[in-house]
């Protein structure tokens, strides 16, 4: 049996949480916001913690879906024990391919688990991700899990089919913004690199804790909205508690002296 400690993460303020979500809401999809879609958002903000500008939630079609990294940093603020995830070797076949996962999580050392199931093949996951199927369907399994272990009633955006890429270019045809590539546009970088100089930070650790924020194996594969959170994200905390950033940025020491 393997498993995935999770470290529990450090505090985040709970304070203006809602009234942030609120705001970053209606400047993201205002038209789409219904009463009842800010009804739900006040419940995942004050049951979850979960946060807009962290990318922890999205709307989609009306809809809030949860996201993998949301997911991961709720496990880690209630000090989840672990995960455990396995290939169902039954339901595998590397030629087609398909790949289906069983995630089990440890909410405790006496927790029984709770178990998910995931899968993926060419037939629901978006073009984007031809070829990633194994660790989609592994990101699905893992999802379904936390979402029964914390009794979050909501989809994650990581499930749905392939129609996703879809449904989240619609999502953001009203705030459009500078494309995708170059680490999320030209106004984006330059505002990334005036925060890096305004706090006297490192680049190279800043960049390798915005890979780890976004889930990607470099920077550049990240879409314009993960970026572009990070960028929210790194303003928001400098500017209230510069010196638990640096803490934080600090942990990645190690992959940057691995770079070089």
């Amino acid at each position: 049996m393997h498993y995935i400690l999770l470290e529990a993460s450090l505090p985040i303020s709970t304070d203006g949480l809602l009234r942030r979500n609120r705001r970053l809401a209606r400047k993201r999809w205002g038209v789409a916001l219904s009463h009842r879609a800010l009804e739900l958002l006040g419940s995942f903000s004050e049951d979850f913690r979960l946060s807009i500008a962290l990318g922890d939630l999205v709307l989609l079609d009306k809809s809030w879906y949860v996201t993998h990294a949301g997911l991961l940093r709720l496990a880690r603020r209630n000090r989840c024990y672990g995960i455990e995830v396995q290939p169902v070797k039954e339901f595998c076949d590397t030629s087609v391919p398909r790949y289906a996962f069983e995630a089990t999580v440890y909410k405790s050392r006496t927790c029984g688990g709770f178990v998910g199931y995931g899968d993926a093949d060419p037939s629901n996951v978006s073009p984007v991700v031809h070829g990633a199927e194994m660790r989609v369907a592994e990101t699905r399994a893992v999802n379904r899990a936390l979402r029964k272990a914390y009794a979050i009633g909501i989809c994650s955006v990581e499930e749905l089919g392939s129609s996703t890429e879809q449904r989240q270019s619609a999502a953001q045809s009203n705030n459009p913004v500078p494309s995708n590539r170059n680490y999320g546009g030209p106004k984006v970088r330059d505002r990334l690199c005036q925060i890096i100089r305004q706090h006297q930070l490192d680049a190279t650790l800043v960049k390798a804790y915005a890979t780890d924020f976004c889930g990607t194996k470099t920077l550049r594969k990240a879409t314009r909205e993960q970026v572009e959170n990070f960028v929210e994200h790194l303003a928001d905390w400098a500017d209230k508690d510069r010196n638990a950033l640096l803490c934080q940025l600090n942990s990645y020491f190690r992959t940057k002296e691995g770079a070089a």
